[in-house]
C-alpha cells in the first residue's frame, strides 16, 4: 500500500464492485481513505460488498457496463480520477453456453467504458484494466510461464472475450488516443469473499466443510497458478498510483501470479488436508478419472518478472497460508448463514 496520502479522498470508480475482486479492492481503497463509486447491474446482496457492510462506505450506482452515456455521466459528475475496470462475465461454463452474453459484457462493456473515458476529457489519470491469463490462449507447457510479449491466441469464448477487451484497451492507450491505461493479466485469484461457488477453491472448501458434495468437472490434471486476493489488490493499487504520476506507463501490460503451478486435483486435496478431511478426499479421488472439461486450457501459469523488475512487487502470501485464511473466512461465513453442517 501507499506510504503517503495518495488515496485520501481520491475519487475512484470500480466497475464490477459487487464481485469478489471488486469488493476486496473497494475495501482496501476505503481503508486508504478513497471516495469509492461502484457500478453494479443489480443489488446482489450475497456478495462481499454487502456481507461485510462495505456497501455503506461506497456510492453505489445501478447500471449496465454497456451504457456509455451513463458511464460518461458517472465519470464527469462524480469527478472520477482513477478507474478500475473489473466488470465481466467471469464464468467459463456460462461463456461456453452463452457466448453472445459474455461478449456483450466483456467486449462491448470495455469499449463503452473506454469511449466514456475518452469523452470525459483529461479527468481520469489512471485506468487499470483487468484482463486475464486466459487471454493468452492455449500454449504448450514448455512455453510457459506466459510472458507479456506473447501473442494472444485464444479460441474458447471466455478467453476470446478477455483477449478482445485487452486489445481494445491497448488501442485506446496507443498514441492515437493516449489514454492512461495499464492492462493487467493475473492468474486465478482466491481468498476471502469469493461467493462464486462454481470456482474451484470456494467449491472445494464448501464441500470439505460439509455443506455440499464436491463433483470434479475435469480430470484434475489441468495446471493452474493461484494468487491470494490481497496480493492482487495491492498490485492494482500500486499500478494505479504509478500510472497517475507517470503517464509514460500508459499501454504497459503486467502479468502477475506466483509462478508456482499446481495440479487442480492437488489444490482440492490440500484443502481437505488442511481441514483434516483426508478420508473424505479419498472418496473423491477416484471421481477424477475419465472426466474431461471441454473448452478449458490445459496449462496456465504466470511469470511476474516484469512487474518485479519495474516496481519490486512479488507475491507476499504463500499458497498454504492463503488457503488457511480463506478456509477460516468460509467457516465463519457458513456458520453465520447456514448453521453447523450435518
Amino acid at each position: 500500500m501507499s506510504g503517503h496520502d495518495f488515496w485520501k479522498e481520491r475519487r475512484v470508480l470500480i466497475t464490477g464492485i459487487n464481485g469478489f475482486v471488486g469488493g476486496n479492492l473497494a475495501k482496501a481503497c476505503c481503508t486508504e481513505g478513497a471516495a469509492v463509486v461502484g457500478l453494479i447491474r443489480n443489488l446482489q446482496k450475497d456478495s462481499l460488498l454487502f456481507h461485510e457492510g462495505l456497501a455503506d462506505s461506497v456510492h453505489i450506482i445501478l447500471g449496465d457496463i454497456t451504457d456509455k452515456e451513463l458511464l460518461r455521466k458517472v465519470i464527469v459528475e462524480e469527478r472520477i480520477t482513477c478507474c478500475f475496470h473489473l466488470a465481466a462475465q467471469v464464468e467459463v461454463g456460462i461463456a461456453k453456453t452463452y457466448p453472445f452474453l459474455t461478449w456483450e459484457t466483456n467486449v462491448r462493456g470495455t469499449y463503452a467504458l473506454m469511449e466514456a473515458i475518452r469523452d470525459s476529457g483529461e479527468k481520469i489519470q489512471a485506468t487499470i484494466i483487468a484482463s486475464s491469463d486466459k487471454a493468452y490462449g492455449n500454449y504448450e507447457k514448455e512455453k510457459l510461464p506466459y510472458r507479456e510479449d506473447y501473442p494472444l491466441i485464444p479460441v474458447y469464448p471466455y478467453d476470446v472475450s478477455k483477449a478482445c477487451a485487452d486489445m481494445i484497451a491497448r488501442s485506446y492507450a496507443s498514441d492515437l488516443y493516449s489514454l492512461p491505461i495499464i492492462i493487467t493479466r493475473f492468474c486465478n485469484l482466491y481468498g476471502p469473499g469469493q461467493m462464486n461457488f462454481s470456482a474451484l477453491i470456494p467449491d472445494a472448501v464448501r464441500s470439505a466443510l460439509g455443506y455440499s458434495r464436491f463433483i470434479p468437472r475435469g480430470n484434475g490434471l489441468h495446471i493452474r497458478d493461484y494468487m491470494y486476493i490481497g496480493d492482487a489488490v495491492s498490485l492494482y493499487m500500486l499500478l494505479a498510483e504509478a500510472l497517475s504520476s507517470n503517464r509514460e506507463l500508459g499501454g504497459e501490460i503486467f502479468n502477475a501470479g506466483t509462478n508456482q503451478p499446481r495440479l487442480v486435483k492437488d489444490v482440492v486435496q490440500e484443502i481437505y488436508t488442511i481441514l483434516n478431511r483426508e478420508e473424505d478426499y479419498r472418496q473423491i479421488d477416484p471421481l477424477w478419472a475419465d472426466r474431461q472439461a471441454a473448452g478449458e486450457i490445459e496449462f496456465q501459469f504466470m511469470d511476474y518478472e516484469k512487474v518485479n523488475r519495474r516496481f519490486g512487487w512479488k507475491p507476499s502470501v504463500d499458497f498454504n497460508s492463503g488457503l488457511k485464511e480463506t478456509i477460516q473466512w468460509y467457516e465463519q461465513y457458513f456458520r453465520r448463514n447456514y448453521g453447523t453442517h450435518g
